[in-house]
């Protein structure tokens, strides 16, 4: 079982490498053409490996689906562990959506230049990864011996959605926030960027505005009062500590909504892993377009409400439905989703047309 586990992260590794390493390994811009590419390899990865999860729990390669999911105690075999991992896809990306809205907010306040943020992203994403991966070995764990916490899960998303879709939000004041405060006072932070580094020494030549293509205009340069060759955090150091709180804020209504489809560990992780992958060029192919899906919020809060609810009822759905009854989640999921959006576009083109 642990080889199934060393070679799929050896292989998230590689691909991560190989996107830093060589498609990004000098700052640029991404354009909306790329990003859009980039999401659909991302995509098509995602669906690949859910046909590569048919096979192996079918077979039971390395072990897989040789115990019983602990959520709903029964083994999962190539189409129920198909059924599940896509629906766990598809739940954590939409999720992810929302966070792109923030991640837009983020940049825009700390006036990061489009030429950098691949690169926060980046770091952002695997920084997630890590997070999410032991959140997810705990949970999986608390569930294995508590299985009265999924209630808990349930309320707790259930209390979620309706925050969302009854309390609006107004983009904050990060400079009050309590992260960004506790960060500048542990660490000294420049006042300009210098290039892609996040960390740089008293002195450094700082990066202006004409050498950083659609970068905002920055402020007369402030003599840092650090002895030169201390170390500083820059402004990107900052976004990418926001960056990974929102994350971390996000996984935990995440997390709790994948486990109301499975407790199987590796589908878990596996589903996560590939919608998180893809969030950073669905960023860049969605950032300049945040503002028009405005009911894609609603329709993320009825997402988390049906999984909510789904989490509370799964006995009585496992019999009326049967065991497949994942599959009609999936189905809710996609046409919630596909409303939110068509809502969206369509109160875009009246508001447009008027």
């Amino acid at each position: 079982m642990i080889w199934i586990w060393v070679i799929f992260i050896v292989f998230i590794f590689l691909m991560l490498a190989l996107d830093l390493g060589v498609f990004h390994r000098k700052a640029q811009v991404v354009t909306f053409k790329e990003a859009v590419a980039w999401s659909a390899v991302w995509f098509a990865l995602g669906l690949a490996f859910g046909v590569f999860v048919y096979f192996a729990y079918d077979g039971q390669w390395f072990g897989l689906g040789s115990v019983a999911d602990p959520v709903d105690g029964l083994f999962n075999d190539g189409p129920a562990a198909t059924e599940k991992y896509l629906t766990g896809y598809v739940v954590e990306k939409s999720l992810g959506v929302d966070n792109i809205f923030v991640i837009a907010m983020i940049f825009s306040f700390f006036g990061v230049p489009p030429l950098y943020q691949h690169r926060v992203l980046f770091w952002g994403i695997l920084g997630a990864m890590l997070m999410r991966g032991v959140m997810i070995a705990l949970g999986t764990k608390l569930i294995a011996e508590f299985h009265w916490i999924l209630y808990f899960f349930a309320a707790f998303l259930i209390l979620t959605a309706i925050k969302m879709m009854f309390l609006k939000t107004e983009d904050p004041d990060l400079d009050k926030n309590i992260v960004v405060r506790l960060t500048r006072r542990l660490f000294p932070v420049t006042a300009r960027f210098h290039g892609e580094h996040f960390i740089v020494r008293a002195g450094a030549p700082a990066s202006y505005e004409n050498e950083v293509p659609g970068a905002p205009a920055m402020p007369d340069e402030v003599v840092e009062r650090a002895r030169p060759g201390t170390l500083l955090l820059t402004p990107m150091a900052l976004a990418l500590v926001m960056v990974e709180t929102t994350d971390l804020i996000f996984a935990v209504d995440s997390i709790p909504a994948i486990f109301a489809i499975t407790g199987d560990s590796f589908l878990v992780f596996t589903s996560n892993v590939f919608a998180i992958l893809g969030l950073r060029s669905l960023y860049f192919a969605l950032a300049g377009m945040v503002k028009k899906f405005r009911y894609l919020k609603v329709a993320l809060a009825l997402v988390l409400l049906v999984v909510g609810v789904k989490m509370l009822l799964a006995e009585w759905l496992k019999l009326a439905l049967g065991r497949h009854f994942n599959l009609y989640l999936l189905m809710a999921v996609f046409v919630i989703l596909a409303s939110g959006v068509a809502g969206s576009l369509l109160a875009e083109r009246r508001s447009t047309a008027a």
